[in-house]
């Protein structure tokens, strides 16, 4: 078994990691206290090649494998989740759906500029009474002619709501299937179609540079070939679609909490209690033994749910797994710096706080923790 990274990778890692240090950190805790989208940084990850990481370079992508996306948004996420979630959400949400799924017409239409960084594109999933119930979505689209008709909402929607935002996939109620469920349907929606209306989220917790947005369809019509692959396949649509996003949230996961343990290493040597620096002493020591060893867990773990997909494996079971131990993780690496930063760990000067409080949503996000365990224990046959 070999554990090394390619040349490629590794080089993929520095360049990202110096592109992070550089061009974010330093505007990332502002961007965040303003709640602010930054297209100039936005921009810059578009020349970087972090969309389309893993798009054939025929549609304008990166041509990239999986291991290489989960490293590009880990380094992201070691310096902010802000500007991860925006590479994550814009990578597996926007560009996969219509790069897995669509016509080849759909993806010569949206996917160059999905892959250059010149637009982003929102996943509609979530609405207000359909979480983690996704397939209980209540909005619905009904065939009149040549048009589909759309009405509903959808809220937490990831980049949906930009200057350069492009369009929405939304998945919609489009019949009732043989056996009285539902027939659920993907939709894609070109913003400025009338009867869409967008509206940016304000007054989050986490991910305050990140763009969150609430969609409203109000009779929207948009054409019959706006249907994203099969009619019905909807459903299938978007579990593919969420096991890619668990690998990208577990990178996510990843990156956030070895940005946890840099600062809390680094700030523990420098910070001296009792004439010495307190990670000298044993309860703080063990503090940063047991984050590098579950950091170090993680990380194989994730690589090894990416490799199976690189290698058209079955990969569902490994990318819950993964994207339930790296929110975790994460969890315990942004408490344990917290706490070895004391009281100046609390504090909007310290980047520890932005991480402290970025951490929550990837134990919601994309399937909540708890529907994580409940995958992974369907896939080992528990339920």
């Amino acid at each position: 078994m070999d554990f090394s990274l390619t040349m490629e990778q590794e080089i993929l890692r520095t360049s990202v990691r110096q592109f992070a240090e550089k061009e974010i950190k330093p505007v990332a805790r502002d961007l965040d206290e303003k709640e602010e989208f930054s297209y100039e940084t936005m921009g810059k990850m578009g020349e970087l090649g972090l969309f389309g990481m893993f798009v054939s370079e025929k549609y304008n992508g990166q041509g990239m494998d999986y291991v290489s996306y989960a490293i590009a948004t880990e380094e992201i996420a070691r310096v902010d989740g802000s500007h991860a979630a925006t590479v994550a959400a814009g990578n597996s949400l926007g560009i996969g759906p219509v790069y897995y799924f669509g016509s080849e017409e759909q993806k010569q239409n949206y996917l160059p500029k999905l892959c250059s960084g010149e637009t982003l594109w929102g996943f509609g999933l979530t609405e207000p009474n359909a979480g983690s119930d996704a397939a209980n979505t209540q909005t619905t689209a009904v065939l009149e002619g040549d048009e589909w008709v759309i009405n509903g909402s959808k809220i937490f929607i990831t980049n949906a709501s930009t200057d350069i935002t492009a369009g929405v996939t939304a998945l919609c109620r489009t019949g009732t299937r043989d056996d009285g469920r539902p027939e659920l349907s993907c939709i894609l929606i070109d913003s400025g179609t009338p009867g869409l209306e967008t509206r940016e989220m304000h007054g989050k917790l986490m991910w305050r540079a990140s763009n969150t947005s609430e969609l409203y369809f109000d009779d929207c019509r948009v054409p019959r070939e706006n249907l994203l692959g099969p009619r019905g396949h909807g459903f299938y649509q978007m579990m593919q679609t969420l096991d890619g996003g668990r690998l990208s949230i577990g990178a996510m996961g990843l990156g956030g909490a070895q940005g946890c343990f840099d600062l809390a290493l680094k700030y523990s040597r420098e910070r001296e209690q009792f004439g010495q620096p307190i990670s000298n002493f044993q309860v703080n020591a063990f503090k940063l033994a047991d984050m590098s060893l579950e950091i170090e867990c993680a990380r194989l773990l994730l690589y090894k749910a990416c490799w199976l997909r690189d290698n058209d494996k079955p990969f569902s079971k490994e990318a819950a797994m993964a994207k339930l131990h790296c929110s975790e993780v994460m969890y315990r690496c942004a408490n344990h710096s917290v706490q070895l930063h004391g009281g100046y760990g609390l504090m909007k000067e310290y980047d520890v706080e932005r991480f402290y409080r970025d951490q929550k949503l990837l134990e919601i996000g994309e399937g909540t923790s708890e529907v994580q365990r409940i995958v992974i224990a369907k896939l080992i046959g528990a339920l």
